[in-house]
């Protein structure tokens, strides 16, 4: 058989295959067309963020009011016609539904006409935001028992007077039915799952803010997303695995930002043995440089005090299992740091790159000098019972899978390059390299590599050396020099810790970050991941853009966005908003700027939105329809295909099916 006729074979079973789904000619025929007309609607909008960090309510509520797309389509509707109030009170309903109609139920004395009037403007909205989807994909964003009567309402044709009346007592029904708290309930989430058609997330869910796992509920529920990981993401994926070094780092962080519920409530990881271990061992060792600064934090001194002595107690079995990592892996070239072993315990002081510096803390009582890295029998035992925690967590293993099945290194996304940190760069503009199993990767080549090893820290064998060398990497990924993740030449956590000197806490930001205010690297870096044109951009985040300083997130003549602006709340004193986000319509790419968000209560009780700014970063010269995005290409692979099958059919290639033989 040669190359041609084993190409038409394997085309014919693809086609016999796809048979079963269409059964005959007119199914596919339908089929096709209803494709085609896809193709003719105006592209979905799609919603970007980036660094939410665990901060739950603010991520919750910037994704429910759609970063302002909700609020824009209810000034379009309505404009001059309702109050400010009106339309605020509107907004937070469809925010909030159940919250809402709580707080309106203890104030509102008509609900009858409450109802009638919030009904008909809910309904006005939804007509609105569903202009650019089929029925059938409007059917599929519906919750069945309401199928019917919204797809009634929204279609309604305001022309044929009785028809009006049909609509009218549709909706005086739902009312006297006692329907509508569910109605309104049920409209607001279409309202919602239509404002946004696609959400990308560019990184750094966890981390910082206490509920990083409320967040990952949210988005495995949500209706279609992306995810590009961030370096605190494959912190907690590698130790969700297994690796020992990510699982020490994920303690260290948590308890330097007293979010230790997510650890031991959310996911259920028994910390005792720390504390228990922490106390025995630390017990007259205030820890005073592991106390948060935070005075806001509303925790007890005993508290405090145990946590600081927890939060030693894991940082100095961090150092000892990240010493252990970086010497089974020379290729990571990060030797110089290895600092336990630079210290010298009499005098109190260490080497950092040929220089002696005094410690600020030389209580180390589990270190012994002649072999710091290796772990006490205590240390050992400790860490294997956490360990074990970690990697039989069922809801943690449920999150870090769906990063991984979600999830990537990069996404290349209707035309737009999605990436958390940065493309490691040169001086001179060049794809920065390293060498993995004797061979050397940069650029496009370098994400792909390390994320395939990354995949097999968590699904190859347990036990085998591929394994272990993935989650080797996922550590290297947190903090390695040459991580696209992290994106510095090192992570200066022991001198963070340990000296008093702030020359030897800066870390130094990979070329990446100064070269691509030059729109000539932008493009290069652009068509290494096989972009081009004018409508190209790099969309990353994990570098907070200080406004108070005059930092702008448009780089390059527009070329690159830089979407982190601060969601956590422990980076908004530094650059004086609450995050960035984008908006990708149809139109052209919008940029949000937002304040803090208060709380849920507040937007609740108060209808406090978050103060948004938008402005427009580039139009598309008309609207862009569906025929020209990524889902486009798809869609008329996917009507050749069933163009293929049509004809088969007609040649007698394959039969078609009667219902009962499908």
């Amino acid at each position: 058989m040669n190359n041609s006729d084993a190409v038409k074979n394997e085309k014919l079973k693809y086609l016999s295959l796809l048979s079963r789904q269409y059964p005959d000619i007119n199914t596919a025929c339908t089929e096709i067309i209803n494709l085609k007309a896809i193709l003719n609607l105006p592209k979905g909008t799609e919603h970007f963020l980036s660094d939410i960090h665990g901060e739950y309510e603010a991520f919750n509520h910037v994704l429910r009011n759609a970063s302002g797309v909700i609020k824009d389509y209810i000034e379009e509707i309505f404009g001059s016609t309702l109050m400010e109030s009106d339309k605020r009170n509107l907004a937070t309903l469809i925010y909030y539904p159940e919250l809402r109609l709580e707080v309106v139920k203890r104030k509102e004395i008509n609900m009858n006409d409450w109802y009638k009037i919030n009904l008909f403007r809910l309904i006005q909205i939804c007509k609105r935001v569903s202009y650019k989807y089929t029925r059938s994909k409007m059917r599929k964003a519906i919750p069945e028992k309401f199928t019917y009567i919204i797809e009634e309402l929204i279609h309604e044709d305001s022309a044929r007077r009785h028809k009006h009346e049909y609509y009218n007592e549709i909706i005086n029904t739902i009312i006297r039915l006692n329907m509508s708290d569910k109605f309104i309930i049920a409209i607001s989430n279409v309202i919602h799952r239509l404002a946004i058609d696609h959400l990308h997330v560019i990184g750094d869910i966890y981390d910082r803010g206490e509920a990083a796992e409320k967040i990952m509920d949210v988005l495995m529920n949500y209706h279609s997303l992306d995810i590009q990981w961030g370096n605190h993401d494959i912190s907690w994926m590698g130790a969700s695995s297994g690796s020992i070094a990510c699982i020490c780092n994920v303690i260290r962080v948590s308890c330097r930002y007293y979010n230790l519920n997510t650890i031991e409530e959310s996911y259920g990881i028994n910390l005792i043995p720390l504390a228990t271990f922490a106390m025995e061992v630390y017990k007259d060792d205030k820890c005073e440089r592991f106390i948060s600064s935070d005075e806001e934090d509303g925790k007890s001194f005993a508290e405090k005090d145990l946590i600081s002595k927890m939060h030693k107690a894991i940082t100095v079995i961090q150092f000892k299992v990240e010493a252990q990592t970086i010497l089974r892996n020379p290729e990571f070239k990060m030797n110089h740091r290895i600092l336990l072993d630079k210290i010298d315990f009499e005098k109190g002081t260490v080497v950092i790159d040929g220089r002696e510096f005094k410690l600020s803390d030389t209580n180390f009582p589990t270190i012994d000098p002649k072999n710091p890295f290796q772990l006490s029998e205590q240390e050992d035992e400790l860490i294997e019972k956490i360990r074990q925690s970690f990697i039989n967590s069922e809801k943690l293993h449920q999150h870090v899978r769906f990063l991984f099945n979600k999830g990537s290194m990069y996404k290349v996304y209707n035309s737009n390059l999605l990436l958390h940190g940065c493309v490691p760069l040169n001086s001179d503009g060049s794809f920065r390299t390293i060498k993995i199993s004797g061979v050397e990767y940069g650029g496009k080549a370098l994400f792909d590599k390390l994320e395939e090893i990354a995949r097999s820290g968590f699904y190859a064998k347990c036990g085998t050396a591929e394994r272990i060398r993935g989650q080797d990497y996922m550590w290297y990924l947190w903090c390695g020099a040459c991580s696209p993740l992290y994106g510095k030449d090192k992570m200066t956590t022991f001198e963070r810790y340990f000296v008093d000197n702030k020359e030897l806490h800066h870390e130094k930001k990979d070329c990446y970050y100064r070269l691509t205010n030059n729109e000539e690297i932008c493009l290069k870096i652009l068509s290494e991941f096989g972009l081009s044109g004018e409508h190209s951009h790099i969309i990353n985040g994990h570098v907070p853009v200080k406004v108070v300083k005059g930092e702008s997130p448009i780089k390059a003549n527009g070329k690159l966005f830089i979407i982190d602006g601060g969601f956590a709340k422990a980076y908004q004193s530094v650059t004086g908003i609450a995050g960035y986000t984008l908006i990708y319509n149809s139109r052209g790419l919008v940029l949000a700027s937002h304040e803090p968000f208060s709380s849920t209560i507040e937007a609740v009780e108060q209808e406090k939105d978050i103060v948004s700014n938008t402005q427009f970063l580039e139009l598309n010269g008309g609207i862009t329809m569906v025929d020209s995005t990524d889902v486009g290409k798809e869609i008329k692979s996917r009507i050749n295909d069933l163009e293929d099958l049509v004809e088969a059919y007609n040649s007698g290639l394959i039969k078609e099916f009667s219902k009962s033989e499908v």
